[in-house]
This record gives structure tokens, sequence and C-alpha cells, in this order.
């Protein structure tokens, strides 16, 4: 995974020639501050690069094309701190590939009401300035963030941060593939999609490899490779009573340790980000990879049951704009209603594969049959998810357009015992309401498969959708299903107004 301090985000502040040396001496050296303080900011996450002052059309369409070049850059901050002609960025906005950001702030917070005069108000005009940059965008249709505000206040610099996440989790994911070991469970919709326009709109490479490649890696892991990582586990996790005296449960482990290494030999060679697994296609391994499949998630790499490639990287991107904030990413199934009045609740849970890093305590490895598959029983980590407020985002491909979907949601303790559901799960109550969400994420066409995270919030996922030109629905405390149900039909018609590309 990608290092957030790795990516670039480059400062591009406007003004004109008719102000003069002196004043486009300010403009520079005021620039100069802010981006070296943006740096110094824990809200930021990223690099903000200084770049030249930006008062000419050549100059402007240089540093377009100058970002477009580098494999650094991953976004473009604009900010007009004087006047800039907005007829001078059209060529340069006409051949940018950057996501793009509106700052919309100024130098001074306060107006010197005693000392003020015309040479400070041509110097600091971003009331003017701004508008007229805002238009041009607006103008040229241009997909952008615009965030407002004084520069120095924490709030401003977290949305930045929040945005320039997205922006890296977009930047990556034009250089990742999705490795897909088979092809997806037979007779599944939700787990379909347009692989081609999957890779227009957000870069992903979403290829096939067959179960027989993994599973030729996986016989040449040594017995000494998997007893080392075997000694990571321990050291990591709590070990069933019973697995390291028994040596057949043991080995089960170990084939686990197997499969893991063997994965990830596999997803460095491919330069892949995320991966997808199915029951149905196991040709040449002796268990469905369970513990391997949640170790490799904790290491920062996206997955998807089932062959479900869209959750993968969208579990993936997750994961990128997740770095260094506290709570986890996981992969994440809905299973099962508790419809206790006023105490409704849903159990989420998969099979095996739901990421540690959403839990609450240490997770244990267990042992345990899977009636499905076909093969041996399977190693897994077994854990209750961590109690707090977190979001569920699914990804669904509607023919003409991909539809991203939120639902804010309230993660709250498992207070009974389940001894007979050895799994990692999660038990959440949905906002506005269990029959609400359900009903209204329905509507939207949401699948089972979603991603789960406590770390983000429902903000990231917009900005990362707005990024990609895809449709955004918020399911939160404020959503009125009838309400939804006649946004739904005004998107039809605009989405099918607008240019697919």
């Amino acid at each position: 995974m990608i290092n957030l301090k790795d990516c670039e985000f480059w400062f591009i502040v406007g003004s004109q020639d008719l102000y003069g040396d002196e004043t486009l001496r300010q403009v520079a050296d005021h620039a100069k501050i802010m981006t070296d303080e943006f740096n110094k900011s824990p809200y930021i996450p990223c690099a903000v690069v200084f770049k030249p002052t930006a008062k000419s059309p050549q100059g402007i369409r240089s540093l377009f094309e100058e970002a477009n070049a580098s494999p650094s850059c991953a976004g473009i901050i604009t900010w007009m701190h004087t006047f800039s002609p907005s007829k001078m960025w059209i060529q340069g906005f006409s051949v940018n590939r950057k996501p793009l950001l509106h700052l919309h702030t100024q130098f001074n917070r306060d107006i010197p009401w005693a000392k003020i005069d015309m040479d400070f108000m041509n110097l600091n005009q971003s009331a003017h300035g701004d508008r007229e940059h805002g238009y041009i965008h607006t103008r040229m249709r241009l997909a952008r963030k615009v965030i407002a505000g004084f520069w120095q206040d924490n709030e401003l610099r977290r949305k930045i941060g929040v945005w320039m996440r997205a922006a890296s989790a977009k930047h990556e994911g034009m250089n990742k593939a999705v490795l897909r070991l088979g092809d997806n469970m037979r007779e599944v919709a939700v787990t379909e999609g347009d692989k081609v326009e999957a890779q227009i709109k957000m870069g992903w490479q979403v290829n096939t490899w067959g179960i027989g490649d993994l599973a030729d890696r996986y016989a040449n892991i040594s017995d000494s490779q998997a007893e080392n990582l075997l000694n990571e586990y321990e050291s990591l996790y709590e070990i069933a009573p019973g697995i390291k005296q028994d040596s057949v449960k043991r080995n089960t482990v170990l084939q686990q340790a197997k499969i893991e290494i063997a994965l990830k030999q596999m997803l460095e060679v491919c330069n892949s980000g995320a991966f997808t697994t199915n029951f149905q296609d196991l040709h040449g391994l002796p268990q469905l990879p369970g513990l391997a499949a949640q170790r490799l998630m904790e290491q920062g790499y996206g997955f998807g049951a089932e062959g479900d490639w869209k959750q993968s990287m969208l579990t993936f991107c997750a994961k990128i704009m997740a770095q260094g904030l506290s709570g986890g990413v996981s992969f994440m199934e809905d299973y099962t209603y508790h419809f206790e009045p006023g105490n409704e609740a849903v159990l989420g849970a998969h099979m095996l594969e739901i990421c540690p890093s959403i839990a609450q305590d240490r997770p244990r490895i267990e042992i345990h049959p899977l009636a499905i598959g076909g093969k041996d029983d399977p190693a897994r980590l077994v854990f209750n998810a961590a109690a707090g407020s977190a979001v569920l985002a699914t990804l669904v491909d509607l023919g003409n357009r991909f539809r991203m979907i939120v639902n804010e949601i309230e993660t709250v303790k498992i207070e009974n015992e389940m001894p007979r559901l050895p799994v990692a799960r999660a038990l959440w109550k949905p906002r506005p309401s269990l029959a609400d969400s359900a009903e209204a994420w329905i509507l939207c066409g949401g699948t089972h498969h979603s991603v789960y995270t406590s770390a983000l919030t429902s903000d990231y996922f917009h900005d990362w959708a707005a990024m990609c030109g895809i449709e955004f629905v918020l399911i939160d405390k404020n959503t009125n299903v009838n309400r939804l149900q006649d946004e739904l039909r005004w998107g039809e018609t605009y989405w099918n107004q607008i240019s697919y590309r």
C-alpha cells in the first residue's frame, strides 16, 4: 500500500500580471507560508507542493500538463489570492486529468478596519477572484470539490484531508489490478459488472487468474516459511485450545499460512491491490482461504467473496483513505436481522473473511467445519467488531452507470454469546431505522456485500464517487424513503441525459 505522504497535491495560486511585481511577490510569499503550514498540519495527510503563481494562459496550461505527467501528483488545489481572469484557465482545465479542489479562502483572517485601503483590497480579494474562478468551473461543467473558510481553521483543513484521502485512493486505483481467482459465483447478479467501464471510470484493471496459478504457488511454499508465519500469528492472536498440541489442527493453520504467502506473492507479482476468491472454484487448495484472506486485508489489500471484484477494490480504496486513522475497514455481508421492538439491529458477518482491523478485542484463531465448498475445515479469526459509529458502502452496476450507496450506522456491543457461530461478526443499528434503511438500500439496488468501516465517514466516499464521476446515494438519519424514491427517479433522468463517459 502507498504511503499517503508520497502523494503530492499541487497548490496553484492564481493572479495576473496587471498587479505588478510587488503584489505578485506578496501573493507568492503568502502561498508559500500557507503551503508550509498545511504540511505541518495533522489534519492534512499528504504533501502539499507549492507551485509558481499562475498568471498567464500558457503558464497555466504548462502546470496542468506537468501535473498530468507526474506519477506523484494525486490532485490539484487552486486558490485565487487576487483576481485571475478565468478565461486564462480554460486551456489548462481542458487538459487536466487530476482531481481538482477549489479552495476558497484568504490569507488574512480579519479586516484591518483602521488601515484598510485600496492596496490592501487589490491584494486580498479572494471573495472577488474565487467567484470568477468558480464560474469557469461551472461553465465548463468540471467535476471539482469546493471548500470555503479560513485556511488556518482546523475544520477547513479536515475537509481538505478528507478530499486528499479520496484523491489518493483514486490515484492509487489507477495503478492497481484486481486479482480475480476464478470467476463470480454462479447465477449471482450483484457480483457481476462491466469491467471495461470500471477501468474507464475508476482506473481499475479487473482481470482473471486461474485458481491453478495459486495452487502451484501454494505447493511450492516450504514448511519453514509457514512455520515462521505461524510464529507471527502466535504473537498477534490468541490460538484456540488444542490447536498447538493437535498435529492435524496445527497443520490446518499452517495450510492457511502457506495460502497467505502464496496469495501475497501473486498480488505483488501482478501489482494487485485487491483480490477475490470463490468457494465454487478451489481446485488444488486444501481449504477455502479464510485466515489468509483476513490477514491480507489486515495488511491493506482489498477482498471480495464469491468473485465480487467491485467490493474488493472498494475495500482497497477505503483502506487507502483510512491510513493512519483510528478504526478499521473490512469486507462485510448482511446476514440476519434482530427485530426486537425498540432494539432492532443487523448482524453482519461472512463465512470467514472479515478483517481483524475492526475487532474489539484480540482475535482468536479457531478451526471449524464449513458446510460449503467441499474442502477441509478452514482456520479463521473469530472476534466481535468494536462498537461505535461506522458506515457501509457498496458499489453496484446499473447497466448505464455505477452507483455508490452509503448507509450510516452505529455498531453496538454484542451482549450475547454465540458459541455455535464461530465467525467474525458485527452488530449494528442502521440509520434512520432498520426498516427504513433496508427499504432505502433495496430501492437503490444495494447488494448484500459491502465495505464496512469505522475509520471513515460518508464524506470520504462522496468525494471519491464525485472524482470517479459516479452516482452517490446516502442513507442517513434524515432519509425519507418516499423522498428518496423521487430522488432516484430524478437521478434516472439526469444520468440518462449526460454522457456516460
